[in-house]
């Protein structure tokens, strides 16, 4: 009887393992609708913030680091090999202090600025000139945010005609004056910043009333372009926010609106870049998978206003976040580990599936500080595991989105579960088919059984991005520690794609 006991009490514990580990079918939804991967969801953002303008992006052109017009030659090669489809700037809190004014015109003449959200004083040598310049330069939209906070209706009213017209205006000539013939056309503009917090400590229903005057008085460019307004938005979970904007603005004077979200399991005690045990580790990817519950519920805030989603939600901050350490290279200096990789591949997999609603958004930020996508010191630089999963994923670029069934299995600590399996996928205009698989699990590799028939392929091939431990970056010193390598954990049978994924990384397959 014992043995019978102990046979069954096997059995029992044998299913439940086996059960645990059970392939994971992913299946084509199918569906008329086509729906297209805005390349503008993989856009960055630069904040007068730390060292990610002045010593990051921006040494000046005397700087002995090879520059043009002061911005390294390095990082501009790096960030066009990423395809960085529009760069917000210049914050960010730091955007509802900024006088536009101030920034343009010889540097020798401009006034410096005292940076009360970051701290320190600067000289303004980075100004609206040098960005736009930069933009030119990386082939990326910028993305202007401007003063409400501090500033008025007719200074962000100058500040477009400044950039966009041609002639005929005070703006222009002014710029015509500052050695600047044609005009850069910028399409993207925000009308303030987080006007919840640093952007005035507002409530939803002042800050609408504001935003339609500011809307009301800034003008498309004199060759009939046409500007793509974006109202600021909510802070992660204040949905009052956005049914607010959403009743309140009229539909034809707002083009989109924000959303931020952080990657933080406790504001006040954020923890380490890179000294955190699994408990931290669980907690920052529950806060990064909140973000498809985020996306969810505004969306379907805006569908009740808006059911033909002209209005685009715009998620232009995301990204890990951690208190600085010691000895750090300027405020907000985070390095970046695998931790940030999986942060990464599961919110682009999110924005991606979301392609319908979500039409921007912007990783914070682009150097130097936050979830930075590159990282310097002096003369060196070095691209980070988050620079890898943005370049592995720009084949999402623009591309159809394939919408996706996937049943994940469960990624378990303390008691608490978490989807281990994240996936998005696309076809482009190559008609080649992309498919991005992130599994964030510690421990467990996981099985993914795809069905290739549905979607017409016949050839694999894939690159993976994975390290022995989670807590691995690359530094100054081992630049190329983590970096993309080929992946062929996989077999195909009977039109059955089956893939291993090994526990923390991120693969993207193409085929064809």
């Amino acid at each position: 009887m014992k043995k019978l006991f102990l046979l069954v009490f096997i059995s029992v514990i044998f299913q439940n393992v086996f059960s645990q580990n059970n392939v994971t079918e992913i299946t084509i939804v199918k569906t008329e609708n086509k729906t297209i991967i805005n390349k503008h969801i993989y856009g960055h953002f630069a904040e007068h913030l730390g060292k990610c303008i002045y010593g990051g992006l921006f040494v000046g052109e005397d700087s002995n680091i090879s520059n043009t017009k002061g911005v390294r030659n390095d990082i501009i090669k790096a960030l066009k090999e990423l395809k960085v489809p529009n760069l917000r700037w210049p914050g960010g809190c730091f955007a509802d202090t900024y006088h536009w004014k101030d920034g343009v015109g010889p540097k020798k003449g401009r006034p410096g600025i005292v940076n009360r959200w970051w701290g320190g004083v600067e000289d303004n040598s980075f100004g609206t000139h040098e960005f736009l310049d930069m933009c030119e330069a990386l082939g990326t939209e910028p993305y202007l945010a401007g003063n409400v906070g501090s500033g008025s209706p007719r200074e962000l009213e100058e500040w477009v005609q400044y950039v966009n017209y041609g002639s005929g205006t005070p703006m222009s000539d002014l710029r015509k004056k500052n050695d600047k013939e044609k005009s850069w056309k910028v399409a993207f503009w925000g009308v303030g910043n987080e006007m919840w917090g640093c952007g005035g400590n507002m409530t939803p229903e002042y800050y609408s009333n504001l935003y339609k005057q500011y809307a009301t008085f800034m003008p498309n460019g004199n060759g009939g372009e046409k500007l793509f307004r974006v109202a600021s938005g909510a802070n992660g979970e204040d949905y009052h926010w956005t049914e607010v904007l959403m009743r309140d603005i009229p539909k034809g004077l707002m083009e989109a609106v924000a959303l931020h979200w952080y990657s933080v399991m406790n504001w006040e005690k954020k923890g380490s870049s890179t000294k955190f045990d699994e408990s931290q580790y669980f907690g920052t990817m529950n806060s990064a998978l909140k973000m498809e519950e985020l996306v969810q519920k505004h969306s379907e805030i805006m569908d009740k206003y808006d059911q033909e989603k002209k209005i685009a939600l715009v998620v232009d901050e995301w990204g890990g976040w951690y208190d600085t350490d010691e000895g750090a290279n300027g405020a907000l200096f985070q390095q970046n580990t695998m931790r940030d990789a999986m942060i990464a591949g599961v919110t682009l997999n999110v924005f991606n599936n979301h392609a319908d609603r979500v039409r921007g958004a912007n990783l914070a930020q682009i150097v130097n500080v936050l979830q930075a996508v590159i990282l310097t010191d002096k003369e060196k630089m070095v691209l980070t595991p988050t620079y890898h999963v943005m370049k592995m994923y720009n084949v999402h670029q623009d591309a159809v989105l394939i919408p996706l069934k996937i049943e994940s299995p469960k990624y378990i600590f303390d008691k608490k579960e978490l989807p281990a399996i994240s996936v998005s996928a696309s076809k482009d205009k190559a008609n080649l088919t992309h498919i991005s698989l992130v599994n964030i699990d510690l421990k467990k590799e996981n099985k993914i059984k795809i069905d290739l028939k549905e979607l017409g392929i016949k050839n694999i091939k894939g690159y993976i991005l994975s390290s022995s431990k989670v807590q691995d970056y690359n530094t100054f010193e081992n630049p190329n520690k983590i970096s993309p390598v080929v992946f062929n954990k996989f077999s195909i049978k009977n039109d059955k794609l089956e893939v291993t994924i090994p526990p923390f990384s991120v693969v993207v397959l193409e085929g064809n």
